[in-house]
């Protein structure tokens, strides 16, 4: 008996998955005001960031406190992920553009790389989630 528990014991250890619960610590900061939500998108691959949320792994909106927001998203798989963020003040769901299309609400992205020229690309946004817990910081501009 005590030879056929160990069986299925080494059994399920041999063949259970590798851990894929990963987790990013998400801090954003700089919001102008505590009114309406941080809107976040969170891609795995380059297309559709920054900005189209029906490419996104994740699209949260996160209540606004203290100027900032924060949330932990869990049981992601490593990989190589971009965050961009957006302050959506009057909670319509939309980022407010100027007639240039140039932003009007407050925005942000991992890494929160230099902007030339646009939005920066994915790779310049990405952060590497290979342990258990990856820590990412925006400043909204």
């Amino acid at each position: 008996m005590k030879l056929l528990i160990l069986g299925i014991l080494l059994v399920s250890i041999f063949n259970s998955e590798p851990q894929t619960g990963y987790e990013i610590e998400l801090l954003v900061n700089g919001a102008k005001s505590n009114n309406g939500v941080i809107r976040v998108l969170i891609f795995n691959n380059k297309d559709g960031f920054p900005e189209e949320p029906k490419k996104a792994i994740k699209a949260l909106s996160l209540p606004v406190s203290n100027l900032s927001a924060k949330v932990i998203v869990e049981n992601l798989p490593s990989g190589n992920y971009a965050i961009s963020v957006f302050h959506d003040e009057d909670s319509d769901g939309k980022i407010r553009k100027n007639n240039l299309g140039l932003p009007l609400d407050s925005y942000g992205f991992s890494n929160n790389p230099a902007l030339v020229f646009g939005p920066p690309s994915f790779s310049k946004s990405a952060v590497q989630l290979k342990n258990s817990t990856v820590k990412v910081e925006i400043t909204l501009r």
